[in-house]
């Protein structure tokens, strides 16, 4: 028996993450809006995918070109040129710039180089993922292999289940998203979390 394809793999995970995040959601009146790069509208396709998905996606923005994260997410143009778009403090202004835009109570954004070249010094496979809510935001840099359709996939999914993560603190005040860890638990693996309220002493 042959080993599962990363397609297969992903067809038995994404679109039920994505199902259960929608309920999650529902269940907390929240939605979400996410800004795309390297997935180029793949992480909305998959949330729309999901059934009653218009109760809690607000919409997306396929940000490709560098200068459009500056014109229309707002993020730091000095930034983007000293750093280029693959970099965690991108990946955090465009969620936070695709929220705010669509009047989401999320915000996700993916960057990243899919491959098959190397993008401002960084390697294929060098991925940023961000979520910003009311909660704090995170930021994931799962270090990603394979040709370049499996790359943006797995974005796909690294990105659902760092949402998910996100939404655990409003799981566990009222039930929601159950992935076989505990609930309430930010998770510490390659995921950098900033909570605003907690850095301004409030």
């Amino acid at each position: 028996m042959g080993t599962p394809s990363a397609a297969t793999e992903r067809d038995a995970t994404a679109p039920g993450l994505a199902r259960r995040l929608h309920d999650a959601m529902r269940a907390a009146g929240s939605t979400v809006a996410v800004a795309e790069s390297l997935t180029g509208g793949l992480l909305a396709a998959e949330l729309v995918d999901a059934p009653g998905a218009s109760a809690t996606f607000r919409g997306s923005v396929t940000a490709y070109a560098t200068d459009l994260k500056a014109s229309v997410l707002g993020v730091d143009a000095e930034l983007l040129a000293a750093e280029g778009a693959v970099h965690p403090e991108v990946a955090l202004q465009m969620a936070e710039g695709v929220r705010r835009l669509m009047g989401a109570v999320y915000g996700v954004a993916t960057t990243g180089v899919a491959g098959p070249e190397p993008q401002d010094g960084k390697p294929v496979g060098t991925v940023y993922i961000a979520v910003v809510g009311p909660e704090g935001s995170a930021v994931s840099s799962p270090r990603l292999s394979g040709e370049r359709a499996t790359i943006r996939r797995k974005t796909v999914t690294a990105a659902l289940e760092l949402l998910r993560d996100q939404l655990r603190p409003t799981a566990a005040a009222g039930g929601g998203v159950s992935s076989g860890g505990t609930t309430g638990k930010k998770p510490s693996s390659g995921i950098q979390w900033r909570n605003p309220a907690a850095e301004s002493g409030s």
